[in-house]
């Protein structure tokens, strides 16, 4: 049995320095267990909802002083002394608390802060580390997916497309896999300067050249990789996140596409189809508005066998929404976040359902985010395959991915690394 003794909130500042929280648990058995909730920019409607105090004289608003207080007077005096078997007990005590869909009540990043917190505590009691309470047996290290230049929201530049990313492909550990991708961003960093373009980086860590054109930007990647000694398409692969949610006019139904002007979702989808020919891309996140389910089986039917189909947005990590997208075929990937649905336990229920329906899931960050290295354990407890952490610079981006290294050197000879995509309905293999 596991027994809360106390539990202390603070408000720190996450990656954009706006206010988050950062939780402590300690049981009774004096052992501590830390977690600083991350935050996002590009949101999906869908997500369990994240409380700011809305208070323009304090952080403009971004405040958190009202999680604080709902940790400290609503969930403490519910959870201390209590005694539970497991993490599900306490997370279905915070969820009654709540009662509400979407964490509406007391915020998911309060709900979260508590729930993470206590599992790492509970993992120290146990003498393990985070990643062998959640699994004992697999060992399984993750691809990366870097981040190398970033558009959208998370840049101030002239592309709609929000990330996109490198993938190791040839690389015999994680070690390796991080060399690999260190280089190569190393040589992304002398083609853009050469052209004349910007290096400055962005909310997760990539470039930020004002391009307009996405197959300008993968031809420069492309350089990047040769200049590195690499080949693409054998050694490193390309992946998007599209993030279309974020320019899809609800009124028109059309995609407001830089590039190409105001298009609609079939136009879309053929832009992707040809950026998959031209290019060794091997992964699309969110390829299409979180709302529009029918395009997305249609995409999932003319490019899934090949490419990764990722909803992020689509699916928010959210139980009964993946649930809904695999009745419908609508995608055969999902990125995990555990800010968008609020507890672990839940976090973990929507990767055992995508498991069970080959649904491969991808463990991610938040574009606000701390030098917390939580997900690294989560990536590795899960045995999921894929991370995605942002690019090869800022602190809190590297932060996981060295926690990745440790772990990999705790695990020694039993450590594996994940080379393949492990789905079965895609017959590429990385």
């Amino acid at each position: 049995m596991t027994i809360i003794k106390n539990i202390q909130a603070i408000e720190v500042l996450d990656s954009r320095g706006y206010p988050t929280i950062e939780v402590d648990v300690i049981l009774k058995s004096n052992k501590i267990g830390r977690f600083a909730v991350p935050s996002g920019a590009s949101v999906s409607k869908y997500e369990a909802l994240e409380i700011r105090d809305n208070n323009p004289n304090r952080f403009r608003g971004k405040g958190v002083l009202k999680v604080l207080k709902n940790i400290h007077e609503i969930i403490a005096p519910k959870v201390i002394g209590v005694d539970f078997n497991n993490i599900n007990d306490l997370d279905n005590i915070l969820l009654e608390l709540d009662g509400t869909k979407n964490k509406t009540k007391l915020g998911a990043n309060s709900i979260l802060g508590v729930s993470l917190a206590t599992a790492k505590a509970i993992a120290k009691e146990n003498k393990l580390e985070f990643f062998q309470y959640l699994n004992h047996e697999d060992n399984l290290l993750p691809i990366p997916l870097i981040n190398v230049i970033n558009g959208g929201v998370h840049a101030n530049n002239n592309l709609c497309i929000q990330e996109f990313m490198i993938v190791p492909t040839l690389s015999n550990t994680f070690k390796e896999a991080i060399q690999h991708s260190a280089e190569t961003f190393y040589a992304l960093k002398e083609v853009l300067t050469k052209n004349n373009l910007n290096t400055g980086i962005g909310d997760e860590g990539g470039f930020i050249p004002n391009i307009k054109n996405t197959n300008q930007v993968c031809e420069y990647i492309i350089k990047a990789i040769r200049l590195a000694g690499f080949t693409e398409g054998k050694d490193i692969c390309l992946a998007i996140d599209g993030a279309t949610s974020e320019f899809f006019d609800q009124n028109t139904n059309t995609y407001n596409f830089k590039e190409q002007g105001r298009i609609e979702s079939e136009q879309l989808i053929q832009f992707w189809e040809k950026l998959c020919k031209d290019y060794p891309i091997i992964s699309i996140e969110d390829p299409l508005c979180q709302t529009n389910w029918k395009e997305w089986n249609t995409i999932t039917n003319r490019l899934g066998s090949k490419v990764q189909i990722v909803g992020d947005d689509l699916f928010a990590t959210n139980k009964s929404r993946l649930c809904y997208g695999i009745k419908n075929k609508s995608a055969n990937s999902i990125l995990i976040k555990l800010n968008q649905i609020g507890t672990l336990s839940e976090t973990l229920d929507t990767i055992s359902l995508a498991k069970a329906h080959d649904i491969q899931c991808i463990i991610s960050h938040r574009s606000g985010d701390t030098e917390d290295n939580t997900i690294a354990d989560l990536a590795v407890g899960t045995s999921v395959g894929q991370i995605k952490s942002g690019s090869l610079s800022r602190s809190e981006r590297l932060a996981k991915y060295n926690r990745l290294l440790h772990i990999e050197n705790i695990l020694g000879s039993k450590a594996r690394y994940s080379k393949t995509l492990t789905s079965k309905s895609l017959t590429k293999k990385l």
